[in-house]
């Protein structure tokens, strides 16, 4: 099989990262007889570097061109500290996003049995945890209309969503959930905001169409008490763009490790696999990033873009294969000995034969 794959490294960690996903896609490749046509491209604080545009036409035009994006991170502290900086790396992410259409961001949560010792929580309260969350990724607050009065001393921004929006997110949700333990919950804060408002009028028409799937309503901040309290409970959630991207980084920390945490964002042209960590520069170029997000974000890009299951599995079975055997950088390692970046690359490419 043909595979066209758009590599967008980024900034900070990205690039090293990246390279380890690249080295096992390959690997895979050589074994299940794929070829793979790998194309680089500019994003985010490089962009700006380079062509002034986070998200230049040529990169849109590469990622468009691509069967999938296997995307690295956006950020460099010194857009950061300066609030008065006009153009910024996450533009090049939120635009990437809306001229895809990558309309939905899928995120699961589950935990590896060698390393629920890691986690800040109970054993008990998380080792049969196991949930996907789906944010909603072109819309709401991020999205709307944004300013700053003349004197600087008010600022507003617009959460808005449309009908159209909202009802193609949940029903990708009521889908998942078919597929899993048939449970949805839908994520809102109706008791103060109109579009959630809309949201949950959208979710109890449309649950009538999916009579297979049990839903339950929660609002935004009794959903995060309960994925600390139960995270078990929870199959299947589905939420609005900027609850979402508070709540997934809440779930991610169950595992152990941020740096663990794959993600997929499925577009109208095409999807985007990532980690869900950021750039993390305080570690870039120290060769000590966790790549496994990375990793496992690319085996989410084989079952998810390319229908190629079996490739899917034996990257995570490779990848709970050096989980228990300590193959892991330094976050995870502790006071045990702990392995580079490109060591940790090497060694799951390796054991793919």
């Amino acid at each position: 099989m043909k595979l066209n794959i758009a590599v967008l490294a980024g900034d900070g960690i990205g690039p090293e990262v990246i390279d380890q996903a690249i080295k096992v896609v390959n690997a895979i490749g050589k074994k299940y007889n794929h070829e793979i046509n790998f194309t680089h491209a500019l994003t985010g604080a490089a962009a700006i570097d380079a062509v002034g545009n986070p998200y230049p036409d040529e990169t849109h035009e590469v990622c468009m061109q691509a069967d999938a994006v296997l995307f690295g991170a956006i950020g460099h502290p010194r857009f950061d500290n300066d609030p008065s900086a006009k153009v910024r790396p996450e533009q090049g992410l939120l635009g990437m996003r809306k001229k895809l259409g990558l309309y939905a961001n899928i995120r699961p949560t589950l935990v590896f049995p060698s390393l629920l010792h890691k986690s800040p929580l109970r054993r008990e309260l998380i080792e049969n945890a196991d949930f996907v969350c789906i944010r909603e990724l072109t819309g709401g607050i991020y999205f709307g209309d944004k300013g700053r009065s003349e004197d600087r001393t008010k600022a507003w921004d617009v959460c808005e969503y449309t009908t159209e929006e909202v009802e193609r997110i949940i029903r990708l949700a009521f889908t998942y959930a078919q597929n899993r333990r048939k449970k949805l919950c839908i994520v809102d804060k109706a008791n103060v905001l109109e579009t959630s408002r809309l949201w949950r009028e959208v979710g109890q028409r449309l649950e009538k169409e999916y009579t297979d799937v049990t839903v339950e309503y929660l609002f935004v901040d009794a959903a995060a008490m309960r994925i600390i309290q139960w995270p078990e409970g929870f199959d299947v959630m589905v939420t609005e763009n900027m609850f979402g991207d508070i709540l997934t980084d809440e779930a991610s920390v169950i595992s152990g490790s941020m740096g663990l945490m794959p993600s997929a964002s499925i577009g109208i042209h095409t999807s985007v696999f990532e980690p869900i960590h950021g750039s993390y520069p305080q570690a870039a170029g120290k060769n000590i990033a966790n790549p496994i997000g990375t990793i496992l974000s690319a085996a989410m890009m084989f079952e998810y873009a390319f229908k190629l299951n079996d490739e899917a599995a034996e990257i995570r079975n490779i990848v709970d294969k050096s989980l228990a055997e300590g193959v892991v950088t330094i976050d995870i390692a502790g006071s045990d000995k702990a392995y580079s970046t490109s060591e940790v690359g090497d060694w799951i490419a390796a054991q793919i034969n």
